[in-house]
């Protein structure tokens, strides 16, 4: 089976894709990738900020992991074969959050970095993250370069250098370490730990048995929250749950919250670059609520400005705030490398997806739970109110907004060219009784109707499904919009 090297890496299925001897091809190419001369070696204006001005090292390349079965015993594969290249390897000692380990790459000025993780994926599967020099997510033509390199080597009959990892080890050329204590001293540059000791909160964070385990926990010593963890122990097959962020996840910590261990709870995902919340009646506050509340109090707390970015995906509320802020708004497409676009060129404020990665001004261009989770307890703490109040004042400012997502399995990929222009040509004039005011193709198709509702119908990039969004006025308008979603897309298929 071909590797395909695509904009978010590599993911498959452990020992029937996802194998040592497929990986250490990979880990060749993204070596002789990153060698080569048309790897893109420009630092961010972050980068100069933080770095002092000093380009990345052309031959450091950091390498972290996550809690997935033998995450460990890949990260240790991968090293030896950049260390057999020639690269420097910064090894994370343990487990790590992607973001942390973004971080890591920014921070020590590495040229690139490699994450091994498949996210929020099942447990049955494991991947390659790529990251840039800038701390985010390689660039899609860097992503591409790697995968010319894989064809390459594979015509050429090239195999992998291979280094002893004790060699490794006592030439210095694989050196381990801890990627914490930086991202920590980071995170206390943009989280008010002050205002948290001020109001210590009591709540619940639910790890999903992923790399995100202890670290807001940790972070948050001394402010005197008290904090109940859950799902924080080592579980390679994540407790049978697909460690994903969503409301249908999370009864583990609903029932922590409704046996009283806490009044919220923040959850991480897989690899901790999502976020997800549960308030205090054990009701899910999705992402679109949480960048919402982040952007209203950046602005109106902090008193901080810039551009807004969300996905094709996100709530239209952000929309409504950066209106009132009068603050640029921009829309991509699904994917954070498109939001992280934006930050490496001009002064975001927040961008953020459906999914759960979200970032904001300062921070690395990339979608950390943690953050995310340690800004949300700020805010709890600032407002002195619960998180359903908040979310219910929220509402009543910008909403109402509700929400919903259908994912149709298919049993063969669909071309989204051809979807597209026929989703776009049999546009309804209306869905619920709302007439339909404007038609995007910027990602999928996508009808925005004159109230501000819309039905988003797209191909996933990663899986045989047609993905149905809605987000509507009232409850009755997403389930027209679902209903008419679900109707046209068994007639795309």
């Amino acid at each position: 089976m071909p590797i395909h090297f695509g904009t978010d890496g590599w993911r498959a299925v452990i020992s029937d894709s996802f194998t040592f001897d497929n990986l250490r091809i990979v880990a060749q190419a993204i070596a002789d990738a990153v060698d080569s001369e048309h790897w893109d070696k420009r630092s961010s204006p972050l980068d100069k900020a933080g770095n002092g001005g000093h380009a990345p090292d052309p031959k450091k390349i950091v390498v972290g992991f996550d809690t997935r079965f033998l995450s460990d015993r890949f990260a240790g594969e991968v090293a030896r074969v950049l260390a057999a290249n020639g690269f420097t390897v910064l090894l994370a000692q343990s487990d790590s959050p992607t973001p942390a380990i973004s971080y890591a790459v920014k921070h020590n000025r590495a040229i690139a970095g490699v994450m091994i993780t498949a996210s929020h994926n099942a447990p049955r599967y494991n991947g390659v993250k790529l990251k840039g020099a800038f701390g985010g997510s390689a660039l899609p033509e860097q992503c591409r370069r790697v995968e010319v390199y894989i064809n390459d080597n594979e015509e050429q009959a090239r195999g992998p250098n291979l280094m002893d990892f004790k060699k490794a080890r006592e030439a210095k050329l694989i050196q381990k370490f801890n990627p914490l204590p930086a991202y920590f001293d980071h995170l206390r540059t943009l989280i008010n730990t002050d205002t948290i000791a001020d109001n210590p909160q009591r709540f619940v964070v639910d790890a999903m048995f992923g790399s995100g385990r202890g670290v807001i926990k940790s972070f948050l010593q001394g402010t005197g929250c008290e904090i109940s963890e859950i799902r924080g122990e080592m579980n390679p097959g994540f407790g049978g749950v697909h460690p994903e962020p969503i409301a249908k996840n999370l009864g583990a910590l609903a029932s922590a919250i409704s046996a009283g261990m806490g009044t919220f709870g923040v959850v991480t995902d897989g690899d901790a670059d999502r976020i997800g919340a549960m308030d205090e009646r054990g009701t899910f506050v999705d992402p679109h609520k949480i960048m919402a509340l982040s952007l209203k109090y950046l602005v109106e707390k902090r008193g901080w400005n810039g551009a807004v970015v969300r996905t094709v995906s996100t709530t239209r509320m952000i929309d409504r705030l950066a209106k009132r802020y009068g603050l640029k708004l921009y829309e991509t497409p699904v994917g954070f490398n498109h939001i992280a676009d934006y930050m490496l060129q001009e002064d975001v404020l927040i961008g953020g997806e459906e999914s759960g990665g979200i970032s904001f001004k300062g921070h690395i261009p990339e979608g950390d739970g943690p953050i995310m989770g340690l800004l949300l307890v700020e805010m709890i703490a600032q407002s002195e109110k619960t998180l359903h109040g908040m979310v219910e004042e929220l509402l009543a400012d910008v909403g109402p907004a509700y929400y919903e997502r259908t994912d149709l399995r298919l049993s063969r990929p669909v071309a989204k060219k051809e979807m597209t222009e026929f989703l776009t040509n049999q546009a309804p004039t209306e869905i619920g009784g709302e007439q339909v005011a404007e038609v995007s193709q910027r990602d999928g198709v996508k009808y925005i109707m004159a109230d501000d509702s819309w039905l988003l119908i797209r191909p996933s990039g990663t899986e045989p499904v047609l993905r149905v969004y809605a987000e509507g006025r009232t409850q009755a308008m997403v389930k027209s919009l679902l209903g008419y979603g679900e109707q046209v897309a068994k007639s795309v298929v």
